[in-house]
């Protein structure tokens, strides 16, 4: 993990339970825990890349990530292979630079272009098998700042971002 300079992750079923809530009018609502935000921001503070893939379009997305200072938001992103391939040449990473989150067959295609390679412990059977790391935590609940104090951790960098002995 100590040379992952790339965080790709889904959305649905990672930062959020997976659950999306309509109301009558046709709005739709998500939750997004603020751990998972600190952890991004902690990442980003230690110049590790992070990117959102997704397949849906969702504006509450893009205001989440933006006001977390993530810049790589890619929605409506069918192949999300071929989406990750092209940032990591704009960014000059490779795939062995390069940690993937996932929960369900869609994410098999960041799976196929990442060096680590991990599943949210609710996650599909089918992900869950083919993960290189399951975290503890459920999607939606934390699971993204797990895996962002596991880089930091690897990294030397966690007690710098978060001032805390470990």
């Amino acid at each position: 993990m100590s040379s992952i300079k790339l965080l790709a992750c889904d959305v649905d079923g990672v930062f959020s339970d997976g659950r999306i809530y309509m109301g009558q009018n046709g709005e739709e609502l998500k939750a997004f825990h603020t751990r998972d935000g600190y952890g991004v921001k902690a990442l980003l503070n230690a110049g590790i890349h992070v990117v959102v893939i997704t397949g849906r379009r969702s504006k509450m997305v893009e205001t989440r990530m933006t006001a977390l200072g993530v810049t790589h938001i890619l929605q409506g992103c069918e192949e999300k292979q071929s989406a990750l391939e092209a940032l990591q040449k704009q960014l000059s990473i490779s795939a062995n630079e390069t940690a993937a989150i996932g929960d369900d067959m869609p994410d098999l295609g960041m799976f196929n272009t990442a060096k680590l390679k991990i599943c949210v412990n609710d996650g599909h059977p089918f992900v869950l098998s083919t993960a290189d790391y399951v975290t503890r935590t459920k999607g939606g609940f934390g699971a993204v700042r797990e895996i962002c104090d596991l880089i930091l951790l690897t990294k030397g960098q966690l007690t710098n971002i978060h001032g805390a002995s470990v």
